[in-house]
C-alpha cells in the first residue's frame, strides 16, 4: 500500500517553515501593538498547524493499517481483516476530504460567505423555487455547523421569496459555496397549476466572500443612493416597527444591496456597505484578471442556456451539474442539503482545469 498522493498540493517542509516564521514574528516585542494584525497572523498560523496535524494523523493511520496488513499476511484473521477494511475505507474518505480542503487555496476561500438568491421570470413558480433553494442552503450550512444569518428577506407576492441575502459564517464557507454561483433550473409538476402541468423555473445564486477591513475598496459617498424602509421577516413577521432597513444603490455600477438583519439603522447601513464593498471588490478583480467569460456569465439572462445545475423532478428524478457532469437520482437528499458531492466534484473540476496535464 503506497503513501497517499496529494498531487503536489501539500509541501510539509514549506508549511513547517511558514509556521516557524510566524512564531518568530509572534515572539517579537511589540507584536500586540496592532491587535487586529496580530490576531490575523495567529489565526493564519493555527490554520497551518491544523493542516500539518491532520496530515500527520492521516499518515499515522496509514502506517497502522500497513502494519495490520502485514500481520494479516502472516496470520489471517477474518475479524481483524474486517476491522482493517473498515478503517481503510474511513481513511480513504478522510484523505479525500483533506485533499479537497487543500484545494481551497484562494485568497478568500477561508472567509464567511454572502449568498444571494434571486428568482428569475415566472412569478410564483420561480419565487417558490427560490424558497426551496433557501431551505437547501440553510440545511447544508446547519449540517456543517455554520451560522446562518438573514441579512435581507423580501417575500414573494403569493409564495416563496422575491429575494434573500444570507451571511453564512464558518471556516471555508466561501471556498465551498463559491461553486454554487450561477443559475439553477427546476423542472417539476407545479403545485400552483390546477391542470397539473410541468413547469420550468429559474433562480440565480450569487456568492461573495465577506471581506474584513484589511481589504480596501474606494467608495465615493456621492455615488450612493441610500433608502430606508421598514423591515419584515419571513412569513410577514415584522423585525421592527421603525424604518431601520437600509437599501444602498451604487449608481455608477447599478449594484443594489440591502440589510434588515439588525434593529439599528446604523448597523444595517454598515452591513449593507460591507456587502457593497464585497461586490465592488469582486467586480474590480474580474476586470483586472480580464475574466470576460465570468463577467458575461454574470450578465446572462436568468433563463434557458445559462444554468449551472438542473433539478428535475418530472418525469424522472435527477439533479445534474452541467460543469462537472456529476449527477444523482436522489433529488430529495439534495434539497435536504446534501450538496457536498456537487461541491467536491466542482473543486476537482477546478483542479483539472488548472492542471490539464
Amino acid at each position: 500500500m503506497k503513501s497517499p498522493a496529494l498531487g503536489g498540493l501539500f509541501d510539509l517542509d514549506a508549511l513547517n517553515e511558514s509556521i516557524s516564521i510566524n512564531e518568530s514574528k509572534m515572539a517579537e516585542p511589540g507584536f500586540w501593538d496592532h491587535q487586529e494584525t496580530a490576531q490575523k497572523l495567529i489565526d493564519e498560523n493555527n490554520q497551518l498547524k491544523t493542516k500539518v496535524d491532520s496530515y500527520e494523523s492521516l499518515t499515522s493511520q496509514l502506517d497502522d493499517i500497513q502494519v495490520a496488513i502485514e500481520l494479516l499476511e502472516e496470520a489471517p484473521d477474518a475479524e481483524m481483516q474486517a476491522e482493517v477494511e473498515q478503517d481503510y475505507a474511513k481513511l480513504q474518505q478522510e484523505l479525500q476530504q483533506y485533499r479537497l480542503n487543500l484545494l481551497l487555496s484562494g485568497p478568500y476561500d477561508h472567509n464567511n460567505a454572502i449568498l444571494e438568491i434571486h428568482p428569475g421570470a415566472g412569478g410564483t413558480e420561480s419565487q417558490d423555487w427560490g424558497s426551496m433553494l433557501l431551505r437547501m442552503y440553510t440545511r447544508w450550512a446547519e449540517q456543517h455547523n455554520f451560522k446562518v444569518e438573514t441579512l435581507d428577506y423580501q417575500p414573494g407576492d403569493v409564495a416563496g421569496i422575491s429575494s434573500v441575502t444570507l451571511l453564512i459564517s464558518g471556516h471555508n464557507a466561501y471556498g465551498y459555496l463559491r461553486s454554487e454561483k450561477g443559475v439553477h433550473r427546476l423542472v417539476r409538476i407545479s403545485p400552483f397549476d390546477s391542470a397539473g402541468r410541468r413547469h420550468t423555473s429559474f433562480a440565480s445564486v450569487d456568492v461573495l466572500p465577506e471581506l474584513d477591513d484589511s481589504v480596501e475598496v474606494d467608495i465615493n459617498p456621492a455615488d450612493l443612493k441610500v433608502d430606508v424602509y421598514r423591515a419584515s421577516g419571513a412569513g410577514g413577521q415584522h423585525v421592527n416597527k421603525t424604518s431601520s432597513a437600509v437599501r444602498i444603490t451604487h449608481e455608477p455600477t447599478g449594484i443594489v444591496v440591502a440589510s434588515q438583519a439588525q434593529r439599528s439603522q446604523l448597523q444595517n447601513r454598515q452591513t449593507a456597505m460591507n456587502m457593497l464593498k464585497a461586490k465592488l471588490y469582486e467586480l474590480e478583480e474580474e476586470k483586472k484578471a480580464k475574466e470576460k467569460a465570468a463577467l458575461e456569465g454574470d450578465q446572462l439572462e436568468i433563463g434557458w442556456g445559462s444554468q449551472i445545475r438542473s433539478y428535475v423532478f418530472h418525469p424522472y428524478t435527477m439533479v445534474k451539474d452541467h460543469r462537472t457532469n456529476y449527477e444523482t437520482g436522489n433529488g430529495q437528499a439534495v434539497m435536504d442539503g446534501d450538496l457536498d458531492p456537487f461541491i467536491n466534484a466542482y473543486l476537482q473540476y477546478q483542479l483539472e482545469q488548472a492542471n490539464p496535464d
